[in-house]
């Protein structure tokens, strides 16, 4: 996948192409929708779909002094929008010159003298330009002029009315609901990082953990988690079960938000490489224990309701994605056990 920083950076080879817009933050079922819809439609015009997004997050850039909420920071969203099978993302900074500019400018100077997108798709809600005074219909009618065409896609939702976005994600997951969050997602919800080095606390209670900083992600509910951990090995990702802990570690007067993860069975170093954590199930709040022998006690209870938890587990597997976009269909979310099939949604203009 090749990423562009400016629309003036865009090669001749990825010009002219189905353009996907919004933020994409969780890259969640209604948007692989907006997605697919622009990949259906680059197969009837004979073109690649791409996708156009921006960074830092535009609330990020307006609100900067509130706590994060990203679900998927930049290099995450990259990867995942890879896996479903984008070959050309363009990137745009979220400054004060982009925020200050027209929804007209940004229509003609960016989708239509820049990409020279062949058509434009954004979810029926996308609204861009200063003063949040662009939307599909605007788009629309300067898209006749620069000939490229609109299509705003409707909300997606399940067959049971659950609408796909990302603020339901984020409350689901702070209310330490990370099945209900997978739902919506189609598949768990994870952290990716980095592992540091912490105060070697869980060796001593035999069970060492790899550690991840959450500075960069939403801060789901603190607590104790089954997850699916993966371990990059060149292109390929190993999962393994495990059991993780999220919030400040109060038994030992911590400060700082980590992510702990203990694996079972699994005793290699993972000092300084890639580890991405997967939740699964919730299985309790964060506590403060007296002593570090009753915490022991209480890890040794909680590997045991996590190895059952993952054993029962039969929704989406962890970094699931839909079925790349080059593929001969017309759907790219498929169901699977955890829920029942989309409702089926016409192709229109509107």
């Amino acid at each position: 996948m090749r990423i562009f920083r400016h629309h003036q950076e865009v090669p001749v080879e990825a010009r002219g192409a189905v353009v996907a817009l919004g933020n994409f933050d969780g890259v969640h079922r209604g948007h692989q929708a907006v997605i697919g819809e622009a990949a259906r439609i680059g197969r009837a015009l004979g073109t690649a779909p791409a996708v156009l997004t921006f960074e830092p997050h535009p609330r990020e850039f307006f609100q900067p002094d509130q706590p994060v909420f990203r679900l998927t920071p930049f290099r995450l969203k990259m990867r995942q929008l890879e896996a479903i099978g984008i070959d050309h993302v363009v990137v745009l900074h979220f400054d004060a010159t982009l925020a200050a500019m027209s929804a007209e400018a940004f229509v003609i100077e960016i989708l239509g003298e820049g990409i020279e997108a062949s058509h434009v798709v954004c979810g029926y809600d996308f609204v861009f330009g200063r003063g949040r005074t662009g939307n599909a219909a605007l788009m629309r009618e300067l898209g006749q002029e620069y000939g490229f065409g609109v299509t705003s896609v409707d909300a997606a939702q399940s067959e049971d009315g659950i609408i796909f976005s990302s603020t339901r994600v984020r409350e689901h997951l702070l209310a330490g609901e990370p099945a209900a969050a997978t739902r919506l997602l189609g598949r768990p919800w994870e952290i990716a990082g980095r592992v540091e080095h912490g105060a070697k606390l869980g060796r001593t209670l035999d069970f060492p953990t790899a550690n991840v900083s959450m500075l960069e992600y939403l801060q789901p509910k603190w607590g104790v988690y089954a997850v699916k951990a993966g371990i990059d090995e060149g292109t390929q990702t190993h999962w393994r079960d495990g059991v993780a802990s999220i919030g400040i570690r109060p038994t030992v007067n911590g400060t700082q938000v980590l992510l702990e993860t203990y694996l079972f069975d699994f005793s290699a170093d993972l000092y300084h490489r890639i580890f991405r954590v997967a939740l699964i199930d919730f299985l309790r709040p964060e506590v403060k224990f007296g002593d570090l022998s009753m915490l022991k006690r209480q890890i040794t209870q909680d590997a045991d309701k996590a190895r059952a938890a993952l054993a029962a587990y039969r929704g989406p597997p962890p970094g699931a994605v839909p079925p790349p976009l080059h593929l001969p269909e017309d759907r790219f979310i498929r169901p699977g056990p955890y829920d029942r099939a989309l409702k089926p949604r016409p192709y229109s203009q509107g």
